[in-house]
């Protein structure tokens, strides 16, 4: 057992948790912290991908302890004052998504994209988001998100 302290989504919190926990498991067992989904647990599918201090990680390989004293920020995170992310708002607007089990990683993904590269082409943006599969939109709603919301971040 370990004890962490990390920032999640602007609060600090602490715990004592088993030093085998993978971030992703304590984001949604310890925290409820449930938009981040665990699809594959090998890191091939990228629906667990959050933000650790800044960056895009895939949190399903991740053990929590060795992240300890980091900022992490999930899908629940991204919103502001009650307002979506503009991410978010472009993923409803161009229906970017389907059963919707890969829209938080593919957001968190396209939201570090976008930190990168501010008006990424098509080729790279599918380039950036290969890391996320979806198996239900054929992508073109997605590439269409990342467009619209690279035009207003």
């Amino acid at each position: 057992m370990s004890k962490i302290s990390l920032e999640i989504n602007g609060k600090k919190v602490e715990r004592e948790i088993p030093d085998s926990t993978l971030l992703s498991d304590f984001l949604r067992d310890h925290l409820h912290l449930t938009g981040t989904h665990v699809g594959c647990d090998t890191s091939q599918c990228g629906a667990c991908v959050v933000h650790v201090n800044g960056k895009s990680l895939k949190s399903c390989t991740a053990l929590a302890v060795d992240l300890n004293g980091s900022k992490v920020t999930t899908i629940e995170g991204l919103a502001s004052n009650g307002k979506m992310h503009p991410m978010q708002e472009a993923f409803k607007k161009h229906h970017g998504l389907q059963c919707g089990f890969c829209t938080p990683g593919m957001v968190m993904s396209a939201v570090d994209l976008l930190k990168n590269n501010k008006n990424p082409s098509d080729e790279e943006i599918r380039k950036g988001l290969e890391g996320n599969i979806c198996r239900c939109t054929g992508y073109h709603n997605i590439v269409a998100a990342v467009k619209e919301a690279a035009k207003n971040m």
